[in-house]
């Protein structure tokens, strides 16, 4: 049997989602209904891949006051708990669903401070948890009080340890990562367009711009180099390959960690050494699938593998 995922994620949330018939700033609304979700980057993704069936190990940084709705979470689909827990709460996150624009608002509230001690925390459970070839996932923002280079630092930990990683960050802590001295090896990063740019420095209008940005970061050592694009698909860059994957937009039910969920399906498909073609039909697959769904779920595989069949693949 392969050995267990390992996703990170050192800033969870709870998250709040607020269904609105539609938003209109400055009024009074009545929400059709309220969830909440245990979440985060990571939480996310090793949801999505328990639906899958992939044996997986939820890690990070934990508020012990409100932790309840995680370990629900981990209980109801097997998930292992390797999370560091720290004394206060796991901050919230309120999301606002609009159906009349299938547009969501996020209002991210701020987090606890920790210090690098709970870094190390973490860095410790890593040599517990980890052997050589698994797959790990680094997700999500920093929490205050993290320098920028933490996940550089996560990154160069698991590369000791012969594992493939997988980055999902934007902003300092992902250039950070990328421009760490001696380089890091990673197996794949997932920017989105605007996170891209970001990295850049500069605006990527077309999609030669993209593909460009994408070649960029592979020759700088990412294996893998995925950009999702939102209803627009997605780009795959790997060795002198470059695939662009689509699929007819559906009415989403919450567009809320459909981006998570793309993470999953590149890490479904890694773990079961798909070549990019299928990496491409899964990840895609599993996003607009989790488009139907509340929370951080996959409809049954049967359907997941029914939309793979329909993604649109050009070469590039």
């Amino acid at each position: 049997m392969s050995p267990p995922v390992l996703t990170i994620t050192l800033h969870p949330a709870i998250d709040q989602t607020i269904t609105l018939d539609a938003l209109r700033p400055g009024t009074v609304h009545r929400a059709r209904a309220v969830r909440h979700n245990a979440g985060g980057k990571g939480v996310n993704v090793a949801s999505c891949l328990a639906d899958w069936g992939v044996p997986v190990v939820a890690g990070g940084l934990l508020g012990t006051d409100n932790a309840a709705s995680f370990d629900a979470l981990f209980r109801a689909k097997a998930i292992t708990d390797g999370f560091v827990r720290l004394a206060g709460e796991t901050r919230t996150n309120i999301k606002i669903a609009d159906l009349e624009s299938a547009d969501t608002t996020d209002i991210n509230l701020p987090g606890p401070t920790v210090d690098t001690a709970a870094l190390e925390r973490v860095r410790r459970t890593l040599h517990d948890r980890m052997a050589p070839g698994a797959l790990a996932l680094l997700a999500g923002s920093l929490p205050n009080g993290l320098p920028a280079d933490s996940y550089a630092t996560l990154a160069a930990d698991l590369a000791s340890l012969g594992a493939r990683t997988v980055l999902d960050t934007s902003g300092a802590p992902l250039t950070a990562a990328l421009g760490a001295a001696g380089g890091i090896p990673l197996h794949c990063v997932k920017p989105n367009r605007h996170e891209l740019e970001e990295w850049a420095g500069a605006p990527l209008p077309s999609l030669d711009d993209l593909l460009a940005a994408a070649r960029d970061l592979h020759r700088r050592g990412v294996k893998v180099v995925v950009v999702s694009l939102g209803g627009e698909g997605a780009l795959f860059v790997s060795g002198d390959r470059a695939i662009r994957g689509r699929l007819p937009a559906i009415n989403p039910l919450s567009t809320v960690g459909a981006g998570d969920a793309m993470v999953a399906g590149l890490i479904a498909a890694f773990a079961a050494g798909s070549p990019l073609e299928e990496v491409a039909r899964l990840s895609i697959a599993f996003a607009v699938g989790k488009l139907g769904q509340f929370g951080p779920n996959l409809p049954d595989k049967a359907t997941v593998r029914a939309l793979a069949a329909q993604v649109e693949l050009t070469d590039l």
